[in-house]
């Protein structure tokens, strides 16, 4: 009974210390802070630019081929369709409520194999993001999910970025801002730790223990194979555990050009390409990418993440992109393009996060 007791002491206080070193380390690396946290001491800056604007929604007339200007609750089919066609996957639009045999016959009419990648066509976050490898997968996933769903090609061009670009719509040229590799989250086997173990060990997907046995908990018990690659999510993204190297110095005049024009083609002035290419050399010089998404004024200049970057340099360079977006919103709204009335953004933004937190049950 003594040497339960003691084991249970000892297991307790191991776990008590290992939860106090986890908080202590969210404490002091304001990456890993809470987005509301991270903002609080900035926003007043946020709500300046909004009374210099006399409006709320001031961001709204910053890109004006996109819903609220790319802030919030934008639909990917309305991105896609603007941008170069032979730039963009292959990519075909389900509703939720259709039966399975007629996404069977989409999918097939439109000529797509397994895998593939399925996510809704309003979405963020990576929420409901999946990789698609067989039918049954795709069964489970049409049933789960409430809302209308994108299919696209899985792009295996082996190099992942970001790409952060802005112009004021007067002028010819604009500016790289941005530019970052993505390495998804991911584990490497060693032929003898489980993935729990592996995950626990994992420097960024330990913080994420919920997270990671909702996805994966029925693999737990898994032994990875030594060398082989495990991934935990498929979404390039901060908040889902990507790790970022930022290639800053990697950024010329050619690379300026090649997003000038696509800035011109498209009449985004303002956001964030997520691209997958062949080489970071090749998508310099404008050859062999694709672009998975545009994320319009709501994008976060991710460049300033896993850089070694302190807070206060980093809320530098937000300020410096929130200022260029309210140069670029007034001078729309000056030429024509309207803020969005309270009301209308009020409205809009109330359903977009009703519409976030259906996909969160689900996710």
């Amino acid at each position: 009974m003594t040497i339960h007791v003691q084991e249970d002491n000892v297991s307790f206080i191991f776990a008590a210390y290992m939860a106090m070193k986890k908080f202590f380390q969210r404490l002091f690396n304001w990456e890993l802070w809470n987005f509301y946290v991270l903002y609080a001491p900035i926003s007043p800056v946020w709500f300046w630019y909004c009374l210099r604007s006399r409006s709320l929604w001031y961001f709204s007339s910053s890109n004006p081929t996109i819903t609220f200007g790319g802030f919030e609750g934008e639909g990917k089919k309305e991105m896609y369709d603007q941008l170069p066609s032979h730039l963009v996957p292959r990519t075909i639009y389900i509703m939720h409520d259709w039966s399975f045999d007629e996404v069977r016959k989409r999918v097939a009419e439109a000529g797509f194999a397994y895998p593939f990648i399925v996510k809704p066509d309003v979405g963020m976050k990576g929420i409901l993001f999946r990789r698609i490898d067989n039918e049954e997968q795709l069964i489970r996933y049409h049933e789960r999910i409430p809302v209308e769903y994108i299919v696209q090609d899985l792009i295996e061009l082996p190099v992942e970025v970001s790409v952060f670009y802005y112009r004021q719509p007067d002028e010819a040229k604009g500016r790289v801002s941005g530019f970052i590799h993505k390495e998804l989250l991911q584990v490497v086997g060693d032929g003898e730790a489980d993935l729990r173990t592996l995950v626990e060990r994992h420097p960024r997907a330990r913080f994420r223990m919920e997270e990671m046995e909702h996805r994966h908990g029925h693999r737990f018990d898994r032994v990875i194979p030594e060398g082989e690659i495990f991934y935990l999510s498929y979404a390039g993204n901060h908040n889902r555990g990507a790790h970022f190297t930022n290639l800053h110095n990697e950024i010329n005049e050619r690379m300026h050009e090649v997003f000038d024009e696509l800035s011109h083609h498209t009449s985004f002035y303002y956001g964030r390409y997520d691209i997958k290419t062949s080489s970071i050399e090749d998508l310099k010089e404008g050859k062999n990418f694709q672009i998975i998404e545009f994320n319009g004024c709501g994008a976060e200049p991710n460049h300033i993440y896993d850089c070694g970057m302190s807070l206060w340099k980093a809320y530098g360079v937000i300020l410096e992109h929130w200022k260029a977006l309210f140069r670029i919103s007034r001078y729309n709204h000056r030429n024509g393009v309207p803020y969005w009335s309270f009301r209308r953004g009020k409205d809009f933004l109330r359903e977009s996060q009703r519409h976030f937190k259906m996909l969160e049950k689900f996710d």
